[in-house]
């Protein structure tokens, strides 16, 4: 494509947008632009999940921060594989899981 032939090919962009050449969006288009726009968030896992606030000694969140970081997973994926371990029963309740 030549120089004259770009120009002629993009010529409708030079122009602005006129409202007026406009129209509204189907319900199909609507949908499809509410999806383009709808932020990413977290993957849906079970029955979705729940924030919560949980209060842990200091000393504690650092070794599991550690441990997390060690294998490589976040501080909340280490808490849901203890919490599916003690409610498995392979983790005895109110042991001591590491000694300080």
């Amino acid at each position: 494509m030549n120089a004259e032939e770009l120009a002629a090919a993009t010529a409708e962009f030079d122009e602005e947008m006129a409202i007026s050449r406009s129209r509204s969006l189907t319900s199909a288009e609507r949908r499809t632009w509410q999806e383009a726009r709808r932020k990413p968030g977290r993957p849906r896992r079970g029955a979705g999940v729940k924030v919560i606030s949980v209060s842990v000694e200091r000393r504690l969140l650092s070794k599991s921060d550690a441990l997390a970081s060690r294998l490589g997973i976040s501080r909340a994926a280490l808490i849901e594989r203890g919490l599916r371990l003690v409610l498995a029963g392979r983790v005895a309740a109110g042991a001591e899981v590491a000694s300080d």
